[in-house]
This record gives structure tokens, sequence and C-alpha cells, in this order.
């Protein structure tokens, strides 16, 4: 199994957990579970595959990945309330996935050889739409757009780190590692100290 594979499969699992538990705050049954798993799992990477005209999109060449997300869902759905906070396991999980897909869609894309511009959107993409879609779904507030958080910056500079050190020619699971770090550690410093870029503020017209 190839490393991307890998990094794609990380990915699947802990998205799925964490629309699993944002259907259980949804209230949903067990193949609303399923649904919101499997939507946040293969979301961006299909949408990633598809920009990319990568033939057959992941999850299609391999159902291993939905099956992975289905069980994720069973899981969460039979164990939910056994947590304490949901939201903190929810932001916390979010977080990781976040990093392991940025680094998957831009180790996609590099496979491809594909230019750094096209690189770095391919990870936020795979990064952040299947997270924002269940956040969507489930009508609630979008991790990827919560004033005061660092989120597609996250997945912006860390895609952008993998695109740098390939040019410079390190070995692509040095990349990649790097590209998954430096996005999670930005994600968590945001999420525990606050991290935060300026935000817009309205200002009354000049005479």
């Amino acid at each position: 199994m190839s490393g991307l594979a890998l990094l794609d499969y990380a990915s699947v699992l802990v998205f799925a957990l964490t629309g699993a538990l944002v259907a259980s705050r949804a209230q949903l049954d067990l193949v609303g579970f399923a649904f919101i798993a499997c939507l946040t799992a293969v979301g961006g990477g299909t949408v990633r595959d598809l920009l990319l005209n990568r033939d057959p999109i992941f999850w299609v060449g391999q159902p291993d990945y939905i099956l992975i997300a289905v069980a994720a869902a069973v899981l969460v759905f039979f164990t939910a309330h056994l947590v304490e906070s949901r939201y903190n396991w929810l932001i916390w999980l979010d977080s990781f996935a976040l990093s392991v897909a940025v680094a998957a869609g831009t180790g996609a894309a590099l496979s491809l050889d594909q230019p750094g511009v096209i690189v770095v959107l391919m990870g936020i993409s795979t990064g952040c739409l299947g997270g924002l879609m269940r956040d969507v779904v489930c009508n609630e507030v979008p991790l990827v757009l919560k004033q005061g958080e660092l989120y597609v910056s996250c997945a912006f500079t860390g895609a952008l780190t993998a695109v740098i050190a390939n040019r410079l020619g390190f070995e692509e699971f040095v990349a990649l590692g790097a590209c998954a770090l430096i996005c999670w550690a930005l994600r968590a410093g945001s999420l525990l100290f606050g991290w935060q870029l300026p935000v817009y503020k309205s200002r009354p017209p000049r005479n």
C-alpha cells in the first residue's frame, strides 16, 4: 500500500468519526450517522479527484473507504453517549483529520506533477470541503468559517510547505509530513491560544 493511500485511509477514518459526532449532536438515526460520516469522509477527496480528473475516484476504485466510514459511524452511534464533551472531541479530531487530508490532497496533486498553485488548492479542497459539507448539512456553524479561528489558512500553509519542500528536493514523505505537522500545529495553536488573522471590521464612510 502506498503512502498516499495510507493518508487517504487515515483521513477517511478520522473525518468519518467527526461526521458521526456531528450526527450525534443532531440526534440522527443510524442511517443518518452513516450518511453524514461518509459525506464527511470522502467529500473533500471526491472534489479533489474530480478536479484532477483521476479515474476512478478513490473510493469508487476502493470501496473499503466507504466501509471504514460506515464502521466509524456505527462505533460512534453506540458510544457517543459515553463522551463527556462531544464538541471538544469533534474539534480536536477534526484538526487531525484536516492535517492528514491536506497532506493527502497535496500528495495526490504532486504525484501528478501539477503546478504549485494547483497543488496548494488541492490540499485545501481535500482538507476543508468534507467538513464544510458535514456542517452545512447538519445545520452547524461550519468550523471552516468560524470567526476568530484559523482553519483554511492552516491548510494553505501546510500545503505551501509541502510544495516548497518538494521544490527543494526533499523526499515525498518528508514534504507531506511537514505539511501535516505545520497544518496541525497552526490549528492547535488557534484552538489553544487563540491564534487568528485580523478580521474585517466595518467603518463609517468618510465624508
